[in-house]
């Protein structure tokens, strides 16, 4: 199982609905896109931190361990803007786009912090039962469903493919860690294929229709939690506009 999944099957919100943390956390994601980056960035990632420290329960290291990729991204992505191509030198730093770059950087951030905060609060095994209420057809949950499964499948031939590798001292040089990483590609898509054609397999010799259905865990929609989000959308909704009217 993946960190980012562990925590949310064991995390203080497994209990809650689903429909509930994803009113806050994309209701979050929707002021961060569509509020000023400047001070509304700032305010929403640390209220989304905020609830992944607090009320989440989540640490500063399980938070940097899942997010330290997306950031790498989110910076690399913006120092084109501290650079321009043309003229005398062909290649300078650009200071009008350090506004622009920390536009971004900050919005993403933000952006990123509201959605670790519904990832790392609800498994996706809560939701994918839930989306055919919302009228997504059926095939395409449970492709969904598969690949989620067949993720865990492969990342486990990998690591038995790599730990036999390695015992057989396939990373000792350049030469035979190419190697070994070649036949690990051919390896684990061999294994791939064949674990999806005895699925095939399985589901049709149990009769399989086109559906797969699932029991699923009833849980009352927290009217209180339901409320506190929507207010606490409204402020910060108005204390984003309020700043902006009186920073620079």
């Amino acid at each position: 199982m993946l960190p980012l999944d562990a925590i949310a099957h064991s995390g203080r919100w497994r209990p809650r609905h689903p429909a509930e943390k994803a009113f806050l956390g994309l209701g979050l994601l929707g002021c961060a896109v569509v509020l000023p980056p400047w001070p509304g960035a700032l305010i929403i990632g640390a209220v989304a931190l905020g609830l992944l420290l607090g009320p989440a329960g989540m640490s500063v290291a399980q938070i940097w361990h899942a997010a330290r990729v997306p950031l790498g991204f989110v910076t690399i992505g913006s120092l084109p803007l501290l650079v321009a191509v043309g003229g005398t030198p062909w290649i300078r730093y650009e200071p009008t786009g350090l506004p622009l770059a920390t536009a971004l950087a900050g919005r993403s951030s933000a952006a990123l912090a509201c959605l670790l905060l519904f990832a790392a609060t609800t498994p996706l095994s809560d939701v994918m039962p839930r989306l055919g209420r919302l009228g997504v057809p059926p095939a395409v949950i449970e492709v969904v469903a598969l690949v989620y499964r067949l993720l865990f499948l492969l990342f486990d031939s990998l690591r038995a493919v790599r730990e036999a590798q390695a015992g057989r001292l396939g990373f000792r040089t350049w030469a035979t860690t190419y190697r070994s990483l070649a036949g690990q590609g051919g390896a684990v898509f061999v294994r791939a294929f064949d674990r999806a054609h005895r699925l095939e397999q399985g589901l049709a010799l149990r009769g399989y229709t086109g559906s797969l259905r699932v029991q699923v865990r009833e849980r009352p929609v927290s009217r209180s939690f339901v409320a506190a989000t929507a207010v606490l959308l409204v402020a910060v909704v108005v204390t984003t506009l309020a700043l902006r009217a009186v920073l620079p």
